[in-house]
């Protein structure tokens, strides 16, 4: 058990006082004060151990303080600290090389996180193709900067409306609320035919690209169907549209590969990644693009830059992280754990009143919560809550697990080592909270 520590409720008390949280109202903020952790667990300054069931943002892929990981920084830091972008290092080499190899594409651009990296690609793509318009789906998130935003479907693009131009939505393949009212049997993949419908509206000459995010993350893990992919592919190519791969949340194992869509057997134009790259020890993004799009710019001016580029402390960090990843086969640990949890969701699905849909891809996974199994109602509306999912997320908190909720939806997505006693832990207290729930909302049936 760790110390508590003795000036915990004047940190939390500075960090109200002189910083500013994201995405909250600040006088609702009400900070945990972590103070350290080790491989799925963290400590807060009232000396408590968190099972940490979110990976802190989806990105802590090899769990805390992983010394491996920390000794590839420190040794870093002791070569060097800075490069300047325009400068070649061992480090950007290895990298680069290595990125190459996973994603079978060609260059890396470096970044300091995913939204700077789908600004680039976005950017990139219009550079290519010589087109402006991107056509993105509804049920997306791809960064908090002006262009990534905009990009995104998610209500917390709102408030920075119109954002940049040339921004098309189209829906997504979210077969639980199908948005054409197809069933798994009278569907014909509509959620793709629309799209060229899209094109020919907006015009093919004028789009640039597609840009979907491997499997949907923070709008409710939306697992495609398998034929979704190769459709969504072959329609860019029929058009000369290019296809960008947004892995920031699904890539590097969270679904048991390097991409997510590796497993549906595509290759897209340009892969955006970051979170999972170094697993969040350091800051960093990157845009990788194909031979093509990289022999293009051999002979054309490449309109963009930044300061951090390349930083090389960052890219040591991504390398000592992707050495864990192959080291301890982690990879095969998210797809046999995977199956594992999928497995268990299948019975919270059966066992739980409130349960309408689990879905799950390796150890990225997600459950869809209804007040009614046969109506489909969510148990808290679009970018809203309610009691119920307060209670939830409560319960679960008040037995220290750290898990991310939103909308009528919870997710489970431990680090990729996690252990099978640590992931039934978490998933027991997930069922004592359904439970709850399932009480809750019975008495409002009764009581109506």
């Amino acid at each position: 058990m760790p110390a508590a520590h003795p000036d915990t409720a004047q940190v939390i008390a500075e960090n109200r006082e002189y910083t500013l949280f994201s995405w909250s109202v600040q006088n609702q903020t009400n900070p945990i004060h972590m103070t350290g952790g080790k491989g799925s667990h963290f400590y807060d300054g009232d000396g408590n151990t968190w099972l940490d069931f979110s990976s802190q943002l989806i990105n802590l892929n090899v769990g805390h303080q992983h010394p491996k990981v920390l000794q590839a920084i420190k040794d870093q830091v002791d070569v060097m600290c800075f490069a300047g972008p325009s400068f070649a290092t061992d480090v950007r080499a290895t990298l680069g090389k290595k990125l190459a190899e996973v994603t079978g594409l060609a260059k890396s651009f470096f970044t300091l996180g995913g939204s700077e990296a789908n600004e680039n690609a976005m950017k990139m793509a219009r550079l290519y193709t010589g087109r402006d318009k991107i056509i993105t789906r509804y049920r997306s998130y791809h960064g908090a900067t002006m262009g990534s935003m905009t990009a995104s479907g998610d209500p917390r693009r709102w408030p920075v409306e119109p954002g940049v131009p040339g921004i098309v939505r189209a829906f997504d393949p979210y077969c639980y609320r199908c948005p054409f009212g197809k069933s798994p049997d009278s569907c014909q993949r509509e959620c793709v035919s629309h799209i060229e419908e899209i094109i020919q509206m907006e015009g093919p000459g004028n789009i640039a690209a597609i840009m979907v995010e491997g499997i949907t993350g923070s709008n409710g893990l939306l697992v495609p169907p398998d034929d979704y992919f190769p459709k969504l592919r072959a329609l860019c190519d029929k058009y000369g549209i290019l296809l960008i791969d947004d892995e920031v949340m699904s890539g590097f194992g969270r679904t048991g590969t390097w991409l997510a869509t590796q497993h549906y057997g595509i290759k897209p134009d340009i892969v955006t990644c970051a979170k999972g790259l170094t697993s969040g020890y350091m800051p960093l993004g990157a845009m990788i693009v194909s031979d093509k799009i990289a022999e293009y710019f051999e002979t054309h001016f490449l309109a963009g830059g930044l300061t951090y580029s390349g930083h090389p402390v960052s890219l040591a960090a991504a390398i000592g992280n992707l050495a864990v990843y192959e080291e301890e086969d982690l990879f095969a640990r998210s797809t046999e754990l995977g199956h594992y949890l999928g497995e268990r969701l299948e019975a919270m699905r059966m066992k739980y009143a409130c349960v309408g849909d689990v879905r799950y891809k390796g150890l990225f996974s997600v459950i869809e919560l209804v007040r009614d199994k046969d109506t489909k109602e969510p148990l808290a509306p679009f970018n809203g809550t309610s009691p119920e999912m307060g209670k939830l997320a409560g319960h679960i908190k008040s037995k220290h697990v750290y898990a991310f909720s939103r909308f009528n939806m919870i997710w489970i997505c431990p680090p990729l080592n996690i252990s099978k006693a640590d992931l039934d832990a978490g998933l027991a207290v997930y069922e004592e909270a359904l439970s709850l729930v399932d009480q809750m909302v019975a008495g409002a049936v009764a009581a109506d």
